[in-house]
């Protein structure tokens, strides 16, 4: 075949609207052949950088390229996120992010959607979260809690990290389930959140175990229960929220995912290399160090796991009117 004729080829399947998949195969039969890198859209030192980077040292073990984690915080991960949803789809730019993920695309103006502008990839760990409250509070169950709460509706104050965030909605939808009303006190950061729960100048947070481990190990406030199974080894003891007959199962998660339009050898790749990661004994232990549990599964199980969870995302800030704009 003359050059002249590939070339027509060519224009004429192009003309016709196909793409010739040849040199995409070739590409894809050499990767990785660069480094890889993975974007975590949050300050270094939080849960996502504390999931992400172990992860990144086995993926360069299995993957003989480097593994680079670039963190580019900002507008509630909003920002590393738009940037991800812009790059190419071919398996060098990567992201861990976590369940605020999901919330940020319900309550914020942001230019791309969770599952209409990334590939769900892998489904790296889940954890529950922990409801505790005040040592003055007279509440030593999550039931007590309740009552306590219809008896004082909007008069009790419950701490988060901010509008918007995952605190915010976690114990808004609690108190959706719960048919009660209280009042949200937004701080910057849950560390101020956690002191003024112990000062009492709140009487609620619902977040998660090691954000506020030393309170809770010293007895500072009072551990009323865990939102769903999956309680990590060694954790103080608790009831789950359901046993107070509470209809509430919620855990935050972390995931790894691609740009939009990941060709599918390389999903599966990526997903059996991360699942082989989590399989990693020494993996779990540092997990276990956030508050989390290996969550190994193929991406379909993690799509549908997204799906149900930013629907109920959406009906909370729909009924919450939470809205950062």
């Amino acid at each position: 075949m003359t050059t002249m004729t590939m070339m027509t080829g060519r224009r004429a399947a192009l003309a016709a609207g196909f793409v010739l998949a040849a040199p995409a195969v070739r590409a894809q039969g050499a990767w990785p052949n660069r480094p890889v890198k993975i974007v975590v859209p949050f300050p270094p030192g939080g849960s996502n950088d504390v999931v992400a980077r172990p992860l990144a040292e086995r993926l360069q073990q299995r993957l003989g390229q480097p593994v680079i984690i670039e963190n580019r915080p900002g507008a509630g991960g909003a920002i590393g996120a738009t940037s991800v949803a812009q790059t190419a789809a071919d398996g060098y730019t990567l992201m861990v992010s976590s369940s605020s993920f999901a919330t940020t695309s319900v309550s914020q103006r942001v230019p791309w959607g969770v599952l209409e502008n990334f590939t769900p990839v892998a489904w790296l760990g889940r954890s529950p979260f922990i409801v505790i409250v005040n040592n003055d509070l007279p509440a030593r169950s999550v039931r007590d809690l309740v009552n306590l709460a219809k008896e004082r509706p909007g008069r009790i104050d419950y701490g988060t990290s901010g509008p918007g965030g995952i605190n915010h909605f976690v114990t808004e939808y609690f108190c959706q389930r719960a048919g009660v009303q209280m009042n949200h006190v937004p701080y910057r950061g849950t560390g101020p959140a956690v002191t003024d729960l112990v000062a009492g100048h709140i009487q609620l947070m619902i977040t998660t175990l090691p954000s506020a481990a030393g309170v809770v190990r010293d007895g500072r406030v009072r551990l009323l229960a865990y939102s769903a199974q999956g309680i990590p080894e060694g954790s103080p003891p608790a009831p789950l929220v359901t046993e107070s007959g509470l209809d509430y199962d919620i855990s935050i998660w972390w995931g790894l995912f691609a740009p939009h339009g990941l060709p599918a050898p390389l999903l599966e790749r990526l997903n059996a290399e991360a699942n082989a990661a989590l399989r990693d004994p020494d993996m779990a232990r540092l997990y276990q160090g956030e508050g989390a549990r290996p969550s190994p599964a193929t991406p379909a199980e993690f799509t549908a796991m997204l799906r149900a969870d930013i629907a109920r995302w959406r009906e909370v800030a729909q009924l919450a009117n939470i809205r950062i704009d």
